[in-house]
């Protein structure tokens, strides 16, 4: 799964720790899901939408390799 969450959080300007502690995971969850080694809840991922006010596509889509 593609990520643009560390777009919207460089936007934002939260560190890695901030956005962690609004959504109520580790710094290290939000540096996986940046990655792409880590595949969030749906409720995690629209915790993070409700911070950043977006639609969950604006953040996250799938690639190909998903579909396999």
């Amino acid at each position: 799964m593609k990520s643009n969450l560390k777009l919207y959080r460089a936007r934002d300007g939260f560190s890695q720790t901030e956005l962690a502690d609004k959504v109520g995971v580790t710094r290290q969850t939000i540096g996986f899901i940046e990655k792409g080694t880590f595949a969030p809840s749906i409720v995690l991922v629209l915790k993070i939408c409700q911070v950043f006010n977006c639609k969950v596509e604006d953040l996250f889509e799938l690639e190909e390799k998903d579909y396999e």
